[in-house]
């Protein structure tokens, strides 16, 4: 740990606190970023294909939390191409740039080239720590041309949390560049010693190449076509086989993997085309957020920011993908289960029995100079990973999984009781043990997101509304999971547990005024009488009365609340209230699935299907048709779209699979192991569709193909196709 005085991590105003928020110095929105991924690298471009210091700070090549590539530049005799299109195909296999050369003086007094006579396209990807690129140039003139083409470069082997925004006082030591043969190899040696390397490779050999410039001379005859591939390889990438082969060895593996990764999944189609690109991008974008971890597929949170394992996200995006893809949720379980906290560690928050907030492995984290190594700031992670693996084992009737989690569980409910519960009130709170721990540990992170009705930030220890709810879930999911495994003497008292935390939190938590829970109670037990999301999270997890749900579901959907593209996360009036704000009035997807859910849980199924309603159509807006990890709060306006957030990640896994939980929500799509059915209660379509198929609705061996239709305001069901010991139930 360095010393305090040398803490890179600028303090909010005001506050004292450690500040671990992004800069939005640069709005992403006005460079429209184009976003790769595969396992623990990836790339943030231009539309041009381009990293471009100084229009962005995100810009670049990032492998395990380094930037490994902070500028890449594409010139046609020394200017920048004008842009003709720019696309991720629909599988996030590949960026694509079709590109053009502007008017450019004559050589020597020569003719001038005018401009769109030379193509350009430029196709990248990535796989195993490396950047693949193939850039081709055809020529359409009548005449011969000779073009320069030239790649530079460079790598500052800047930290994630310093592109970020984190100052540093110190930094390591870059070394000269080593040019050999084809490529040029990079390096820097931080502060912790640790050697980080960027290779780049051409094929054919440039005309010139130096440690920051690769230049090609091309003669190109009417119609003739050149073409270029470039290697950029990380730590850790496969060794180099000429740029050519590798860029088409590893094209047809990363796209054999994604498609592997999509085909496990259920199918969704149906007669709305919009719908139809949405969930297509929804599925393609959590393809590529998965990463394999040795315990199976692990939904990395988001790009740029955030890629790499985040507990809460996981688990919750788990959640939102049980009924399409149960091996997300095993993965997930098992690698949390496997990185579980087992001593104390105030440093990281640690606690025996508690789950993972988040693991870095750049160089600040290494030395200490942000928490995040290993981090367990997290207050929800726990209960939500007992409540998932309840669910997972009632979605897949799998003991054998169920029996190698029991450990972590037990574990788990026993932080829940020996650490949770703070103060012995009966609710679970969190307070840092570190300075430099995050201020607040719920999924509102935020150091202003828990404040009272006059806007006065709460001090804790805190308890929040989501956690107790949250709580109860794993209560109940303990009692199922120990039924499952035949464990006699725990069920009865795992709900005990359940029904006395639901009577209390009814008492402490639910205000008649608001018509809704309150946010949370501070250290003192003071209630924060502010109009939350959060409550909606309750529903969610079932510890809402049912008498409450009318009132709770009533204030979530009032004009307050709800947008018109979705629920935000504080209601307009109260006194934090800023929709341009990224806890308090933004609409985050994840949080509107989470209460559609909860919202279907309850009967609301209709108040579900408006939330799905909100966010199909504010998807259509956004860029590629991909919900971003929030949005601003702003009311919904005819002929207007939602209003980007300036420094949202997208892709990012829980918004990705908010659309999947929606449908679930809606449709009342839910599975009986036992029984050997896939059961739909109370079904409707939303109003955008009239007719949906899900094909490979899987239930242990069989799978189901379903066609539902709107017929006189209900929805019809029937069966396209079965395989195995599967029937289809319908409660109407």
């Amino acid at each position: 740990m360095m010393p305090a005085a040398d803490a890179p991590v600028p303090a909010v105003p005001g506050t004292g606190e450690p500040d671990y928020a992004i800069a939005a110095s640069a709005s992403q929105i006005e460079t429209t970023p184009r976003t790769l991924k595969h396992d623990d690298t990836f790339a943030v471009f231009d539309t041009h294909g381009d990293a471009v210091p100084g229009l962005a700070s995100n810009h670049g090549l990032f492998h395990r939390d380094t930037r490994h590539l902070s500028l890449y530049f594409l010139t046609i005799d020394g200017v920048r191409p004008l842009l003709l299109s720019s696309t991720v195909r629909d599988d996030n296999a590949t960026l694509t740039c079709d590109l053009t050369n502007p008017d450019l003086p004559g050589r020597d007094g020569g003719e001038a080239l005018l401009h769109d006579l030379i193509h350009i396209r430029r196709s990248c990807f990535l796989y195993r720590s490396a950047c693949h690129e193939c850039v081709s140039l055809h020529n359409f003139d009548v005449v011969p041309r000779h073009v320069d083409i030239s790649f530079s470069f460079d790598a500052d082997f800047a930290d994630l949390f310093e592109v970020r925004g984190a100052k540093r006082g110190r930094r390591g030591v870059r070394h000269a560049p080593l040019l050999a043969g084809d490529g040029v190899r990079l390096s820097y040696t931080g502060l912790d010693g640790k050697v980080r390397r960027t290779s780049l490779h051409f094929e054919p050999v440039p005309a010139q190449l130096s440690g920051s410039e690769a230049r090609y001379r091309l003669d190109l005859a009417p119609g003739a076509t050149r073409v270029i591939f470039i290697e950029i390889r990380c730590d850790g990438a496969e060794p180099h086989t000429g740029a050519k082969l590798s860029f088409r060895k590893a094209l047809g593996s990363s796209r054999a993997t994604l498609r592997a990764r999509v085909a496990r999944a259920a199918e969704v189609t149906s007669s709305n085309q919009h719908f139809n690109d949405a969930m297509k991008r929804a599925v393609s974008d959590l393809a590529i957020l998965i990463t394999d971890t040795p315990e199976g597929a692990y939904p990395y949170a988001g790009v740029p920011w955030f890629s790499t394992v985040f507990g809460r996200d996981a688990l919750i995006t788990a959640f939102e993908t049980l009924w399409m893809d149960p091996a997300i949720a095993r993965g997930v379980l098992l690698h949390l289960a496997a990185n579980q906290a087992e001593v104390l560690d105030p440093a990281a928050d640690a606690e025996p029995g508690k789950i993972l907030h988040e693991v870095r492995f750049g160089e600040m984290a290494e030395l200490g100079e942000v928490p995040f190594r290993r981090y367990y700031g997290s207050v929800d992670s726990t209960p939500l990973f007992v409540m998932l693996a309840g669910a997972y084992v009632e979605r897949t009737g799998d003991l054998d999984t169920a029996r190698l989690l029991w450990p972590a569980v037990a574990a788990a409910l026993g932080w829940i009781t020996d650490y949770g519960d703070r103060d012995g009130d009966g609710f679970v709170e969190y307070g840092r043990m570190s300075g430099d721990g995050l201020v607040n540990q719920g999924w509102k992170d935020s150091h202003d997101s828990i404040f009272h009705s006059d806007g006065t930030l709460a001090r804790g220890p805190i308890a929040l509304v989501e956690v107790q709810a949250y709580v109860y879930g794993a209560w109940r999911a303990a009692a199922s999971l120990s039924r499952r495994l035949g464990r006699d003497q725990d069920p009865a008292d795992f709900d005990r547990r359940a029904d006395h935390l639901r009577e209390a939190f009814d008492r402490a938590f639910f205000d008649a005024r608001l018509g809704t829970y309150v946010l949370a109670l501070d250290g003192a037990k003071r209630p924060c009488r502010v109009k939350s999301s959060n409550a909606g999270h309750a529903l969610f997890a079932g510890i809402a009365l049912p008498e409450r749900a009318t009132t709770v579901a009533a204030q979530l959907m009032d004009g307050a609340s709800f947008s018109g593209w979705g629920v935000r996360t504080i209601a307009t009036g109260e006194a934090r209230f800023n929709p341009m704000s990224y806890h308090n009035g933004s609409v985050w997807p994840h949080d509107n699935a989470v209460i559609a859910i909860g919202l279907a849980r309850y009967g609301f199924r209709r108040e579900a299907a408006r939330i799905f309603e909100g966010l199909l159509r504010a998807s259509i807006s956004f860029d590629l048709r991909r919900l971003p990890e929030l949005f601003c709060g702003f009311s919904r306006q005819r002929s207007q779209g939602p209003v980007s957030y300036p420094v949202a990640c997208a892709p990012q896994a829980w918004a990705a699979a908010a659309p999947l939980a929606l449908l679930q929500s809606t449709l009342g799509l839910d599975f009986d192991i036992d029984a050997r059915r896939v059961m739909f209660v109370r079904p409707e379509l939303p109003a955008f569709l009239d007719e949906l198929e899900l094909r490979r609705l899987r239930l242990g061996e069989g799978a189901l193909d379903v066609r539902i239709r709107q017929t006189g305001g209900s929805a019809a069901l029937s069966v396209l196709g079965r395989s195995g010991d599967i029937a289809l139930w319908v409660e109407a």
